[in-house]
């Protein structure tokens, strides 16, 4: 069993969040088969039934709210709603926030290129599911990484002269 957290770290659900959610655990209990995996998916299910889930368990509901969300379960099975209420759930989670995190210094580098004209911009594959977006200025190369973990900025180059 994991540990009880700090009540201010825990994260409120909703009935449709977790009427959406529970099935999904079920599915991930159902499939679960070492006994410490089977213990953290019933403390899951116990916690999104009290649609109040502790800071041990948050990356574990982040996890599925992302594979749910991914995978498009969510809209085909309770509509754009649910959808919409998964994904601003999801923003709550340690998964979400590092994605927030990570659009964030995302933005704070793109801003170096406001008033400068982009001369060439250039997509390239990394790997299965990561892309890299170049783009080029006259005094700065940006290269944008997008993959299955979010979005980064990958370099960043000034002064190309």
């Amino acid at each position: 069993m994991c540990p009880p957290d700090d009540p201010a770290e825990t994260l409120k659900l909703d009935s449709l969040q977790r009427d959406v959610l529970l099935p999904q655990i079920e599915a991930f209990l159902g499939a679960a088969r070492e006994p410490e995996a089977l213990a953290l998916y019933q403390s899951l299910k116990e916690s999104v039934q009290q649609m109040e889930v502790p800071a041990n368990l948050q990356a574990r509901l982040g996890a599925i709210v992302e594979v749910t969300l991914a995978s498009g379960r969510a809209r085909k099975l309770f509509g754009p709603g649910a959808e919409l209420s998964l994904a601003a759930l999801f923003q709550k989670t340690p998964q979400g926030k590092e994605v927030a995190e990570s659009i964030r210094a995302l933005n704070a580098a793109l801003a170096k290129l406001t008033d400068q004209s982009i001369e060439s911009a250039s997509a390239t594959l990394r790997g299965p599911g990561s892309y890299a977006l170049t783009l080029k200025t006259s005094g700065c190369q940006i290269v944008i990484r997008f993959d299955g973990s979010g979005v980064r900025v990958e370099s960043m180059e000034f002064d190309l002269g």
